[in-house]
């Protein structure tokens, strides 16, 4: 992963240090999104347009983050290094690629950091080795239509 994306450290918040407010605090949980609380607090971890990727706790679960918020010590955020093509369709593809992975960590085989860096995930890729970012939002787009498509059928029937 360490040659196509960034992965930046979340900062630890005790429940002791927060104050209650409305930016999204986002912990290594597999529900709601990852966001476990909601808090005035700010630190180096305010972030936006990221995955939120667990490494500890529900490991290998990740979550597509495009609002500001903060994110616990448990939990990387992820970004493409190329920020040109950083957006919610090709985030949420790398997110199912990463989430392909999970079965292999468990509590004898910890998801921590240098794992994630050397973690080796399935990618479109161009004639030159590249990735293929325009399929993957292409192709990502194509599910949120067909989603979207059979909810509204639904609704109308």
């Amino acid at each position: 992963m360490e040659d196509v994306v960034q992965i930046i450290n979340g900062v630890r918040l005790t429940k002791a240090d927060m104050t209650a407010g409305t930016r999204p605090f986002v912990e290594a949980s597999e529900g709601a999104n990852g966001v476990t609380e909601f808090v005035d607090n700010i630190n180096a971890s305010l972030d936006s347009n990221v995955l939120g990727v667990n490494y500890n706790g529900s490991v290998g679960f990740s979550f597509y983050h495009p609002y500001k918020a903060l994110f616990s010590d448990d939990v990387r955020r992820v970004r493409w290094k190329d920020e040109t093509v950083n957006n919610k369709y090709t985030l949420l593809y790398l997110s199912t690629a990463i989430a392909r992975q999970r079965g292999k960590y468990t509590y004898g085989y910890k998801f921590n950091a240098q794992r994630m860096e050397r973690q080796i995930i399935m990618l479109p890729s161009l004639p030159d080795g590249a990735p293929d970012f325009a399929y993957m939002e292409h192709i990502m787009r194509v599910m949120e239509y067909d989603v979207l498509n059979e909810y509204l059928k639904r609704v109308n029937e």
